[in-house]
């Protein structure tokens, strides 16, 4: 790789190091996935490097895709040491995760950059209004769905989650929860989840703009290898140092500090488009 070029975009990269060791240490950590922090900095990254409007979020979601790869395969194999996924419920929910993956990523390469930035923005607010009001509550006694329910529930995250950039633990998580999983085997199999969203999203948005013209140097389809270089080792390193943190730490004031940073980087995204 050039030097000159590293050299050049040195705080762009740093960013991009920073949003790397953020999105694994969440990924790890709560279970939400990194893409909900690092779509915000790559799109303030390429807005700064003036990227078109009509691709900036495309290039924004591929990218994160591309880093959310090792990320939630590293956070997996953290949670998996601890005993912490339920292989049944995955066998269960990821062939419809995967499936609306897919779907996800053809709508979003019918559609204009501003209604992904609008679809994200949503996305972000509501997680960040989980973050703030959810407390610790007593495990209640599971209340998984049957085939069909699981199907359509995880059919619908994938297709968010394509649409946003991120891996579907900022769903499937609370969900979960929710459902009566214990936390900690909730994030574990919410994060294995993430393979099978992560996978077939990278491809699709490689698939989906690789005719296109107006995309900046090193870009492989909807998908920057400059920033999913320098974000997947950093992100992978800090994924299994979150999923360790994870057991031993209670992530109240994380969770609203998360929260802030959803709110603050939802308001700029929407400022920019509007």
């Amino acid at each position: 790789m050039n030097i000159d070029l590293l050299l050049t975009n040195w705080p762009l990269l740093a960013g991009m190091i920073l949003a790397g060791a953020a999105g694994g240490l969440l990924s790890g950590l709560l279970g939400v996935g990194g893409g909900i922090i690092v779509v915000p900095v790559l799109f303030s990254v390429f807005s700064f490097l003036d990227v078109s409007p009509e691709i900036i979020m495309h290039l924004t979601v591929g990218t994160s895709f591309a880093a959310m790869i090792p990320t939630s395969v590293f956070s997996s194999y953290g949670h998996y040491r601890k005993g912490a996924i339920d292989f049944g419920v995955l066998k269960l929910w990821a062939p419809a995760a995967f499936l609306g993956c897919i779907l996800g990523v053809l709508i979003a390469g019918r559609s204009k950059s501003e209604v992904l930035i609008y679809i994200f923005v949503t996305g972000a607010l509501v997680v960040a209004a989980y973050m703030f009001f959810s407390g610790s509550r007593p495990v209640e006694k599971n209340r998984m769905p049957g085939r069909l329910g699981a199907g359509g529930l995880a059919g619908l995250i994938g297709t968010v989650s394509a649409l946003m950039g991120i891996g579907g633990g900022t769903f499937f998580v609370p969900l979960f929860t929710a459902l009566g999983t214990k936390v900690h085997r909730a994030v574990g199999t919410s994060a294995a989840l993430g393979i099978v969203v992560s996978i077939p999203g990278f491809i699709g948005y490689v698939v989906a703009g690789w005719q296109i013209e107006a995309l900046p140097q090193l870009s492989f389809g909807f998908v920057n290898v400059l920033g999913a270089a320098i974000l997947m080792p950093v992100s992978a390193i800090c994924a299994p140092l979150g999923a360790a943190i994870a057991h031993r730490l209670s992530p109240r004031l994380l969770k609203i500090c998360f929260a802030l940073f959803l709110l603050a980087t939802a308001a700029r995204m929407l400022a920019t488009t509007l």
